[in-house]
């Protein structure tokens, strides 16, 4: 799953998302799985670099046919063949269609977590994957998941990231495959990135691409700095268990996103007792030096 809460990220896109050509090296598909947990859909994207008859498939989605289908009449549009399959991430919004996929058009799919790789080769941070030109950078970004990587194709200024970085809203770090500490190091590494490719645009796995990586990740920063003031608040003012965090931080939250909202909380209890902020004995949690 991939969960977004709100509130919205300053800097992303609204209104509809449809997809589409979004730079020379870029296409974006649409899956047909909207939804609170996914927003307008699971963004798979086609890269190849211009004139190329090979390409590269990124987060094929779920397992749908009619999503499958329209991943291949793209391809033959363009008349291309697929080199690669390459998933950021194993939530099955992003990834359940790969194996189906791959296995019809004949290539292998590469992720980080070995259930997931169809072929022997996975994804390395700081890998270089070169296809008839087209350069994707691997960046490891763990933090939402621990094998969730970012792709940068330099040649568009463009980061694909998965669940990392959203289009719209934020993501969540669930625990326990969530690490705060962990995403907050990943923001940093997409901070540099951003730092040395000023014009590098967001292609998120879901919601509308095209915003400022830099000024999103600013966003998602500050964020996560007010969540974790607000769970310490909310600790402060007498919460002492993960529900009773929940019920103050999350108030807003649509009712259906209640059990994501206490993932994430969990993940920073988690690491404000790390950092010392908070104590915790028998599950009763208490402010240190309250």
């Amino acid at each position: 799953m991939s969960p977004a809460l709100p509130p919205a990220a300053p800097g992303s896109l609204g209104g509809p998302w449809a997809g589409g050509r979004l730079t020379p090296r870029t296409r974006c598909l649409l899956a047909p799985n909207p939804g609170l947990m996914t927003l307008d859909g699971t963004n798979t994207y086609v890269l190849s670099e211009p004139e190329s008859r090979r390409a590269v498939i990124v987060d094929p989605g779920p397992d749908d046919e009619r999503h499958l289908d329209r991943i291949v009449d793209d391809l033959r549009a363009h008349d291309q063949h697929p080199a690669l399959v390459l998933l950021t991430h194993g939530h099955a919004d992003h990834s359940a269609g790969a194996p189906r996929l791959a296995r019809r058009l004949g290539c292998p799919v590469r992720a980080v977590d070995t259930s997931h790789r169809l072929g022997d080769e996975g994804l390395t941070d700081g890998e270089r994957l070169v296809v008839d030109g087209l350069q994707v950078d691997v960046l490891a970004t763990p933090g939402h998941t621990a094998d969730s990587v970012c792709l940068l194709v330099a040649g568009d200024d463009a980061l694909l990231t998965g669940d990392t970085v959203l289009g719209r809203g934020t993501t969540v770090v669930a625990h326990p495959d969530g690490v705060l500490a962990d995403y907050f190091s990943s923001l940093a590494v997409l901070e540099s990135v951003a730092d040395r490719h000023p014009d590098l645009v967001l292609m998120p796995g879901h919601g509308p691409a095209g915003a400022s990586v830099a000024h999103v990740v600013a966003a998602y920063r500050e964020h996560r700095a007010t969540r974790l003031d607000q769970v310490s608040a909310a600790v402060l003012e007498g919460a002492s268990t993960i529900d009773g965090i929940v019920a103050r931080v999350y108030a807003d939250v649509d009712r259906s996103l209640g059990p994501a909202a206490r993932l994430s909380v969990q993940a920073q209890v988690d690491y404000l007792v790390d950092a010392r902020v908070l104590g915790r004995v028998d599950g009763v949690l208490s402010v240190r030096d309250a």
